[in-house]
């Protein structure tokens, strides 16, 4: 474990506390808000009033906040999974039945409940990605080199913070023989943009390095963005692939917006 990998998140913690305060504040103000709405509800008939105005731009900006926070989160947990040793061997499973089975259910959803609001919206976003294409990094930590594929998600496991995806186009090597399943934790998947969404997009800029689904391919590779004409959120990206010389040069390829996401820290390609 080295200083640097120390000192990386530590300063992702800073970061993730001042999300959180700031959460904090915004969400005091949308309390307020809500009280004086309920109390004054002719308010907002009123000429001149911003009330709803402003209470949208702070549910935004709580959005915002809360989004932030989830993306750090999912990095610690990819910087911690990378630092940590892997864990032995668990214990077979045995049969529970009966009043045995309800308890556990009941202590799994006690435990759920009593975890901070931001976690429970993160548990709850990643279980919503049930049945969506994601990418995922499906080679284990210690490896010499990150491999991400669009899989689809089968569940998500809120107890054991842990996906179960699909890849159901492994390729054509000699090794594959249909569709491969993977349990995966958080760190290891990052969900794509929704096509009919553009909002949920980020825009990367020229010369930014990202992680993008190579075109006639279901895997990703690093790749950076070049000058071009984006004007829309929706429009396409020009990307040049690491390690897609041809000719001596980097030819650029076109990739839609959506199959483009930001390229985890730490990727080794």
């Amino acid at each position: 474990m080295s200083s640097p990998d120390i000192v990386s998140i530590l300063e992702n913690s800073k970061e993730l506390d001042r999300f959180r305060k700031d959460l904090e504040d915004v969400l005091s103000e949308i309390n307020k808000l809500h009280k004086k709405l309920q109390t004054t509800p002719e308010m907002v008939e009123k000429p001149g009033d911003n009330s709803l105005a402003k209470l949208k731009l702070l549910y935004t900006q709580a959005k915002d906040l809360s989004d932030n926070e989830v993306n750090i989160s999912t990095t610690l947990i990819s910087q911690l999974d990378a630092l940590l040793p892997p864990g032995p061997q668990g214990q077979p499973r045995r049969r529970i039945e009966g009043n045995e089975q309800k308890r556990k259910r009941v202590k799994t959803e006690s435990d759920i409940s009593r975890l901070t609001p931001s976690v429970r919206n993160q548990l709850e976003a990643c279980a919503s990605l049930k049945g969506e294409q994601v990418a995922a990094r499906v080679t284990p930590r210690n490896a010499d080199k990150d491999e991400w594929f669009v899989v689809k998600v089968i569940h998500f496991d809120k107890e054991l913070k842990e996906f179960e995806v699909l890849d159901e186009e492994p390729g054509d090597d000699e090794d594959s023989s249909g569709q491969r399943q993977y349990k995966l934790p958080m760190g290891n998947i990052i969900p794509f943009p929704k096509s009919n969404d553009p909002s949920s997009a980020q825009d990367f800029p020229p010369g930014k390095h990202v992680l993008a689904v190579y075109p006639g391919t279901t895997a990703l590779y690093k790749a950076t963005v070049v000058h071009g004409h984006r004007r829309r959120k929706t429009d396409d990206y020009v990307l040049e692939f690491d390690d897609d010389e041809e000719d001596g040069s980097l030819p650029q390829r076109t990739v839609p917006f959506h199959k483009v996401v930001p390229l985890p820290e730490g990727h080794r390609q």
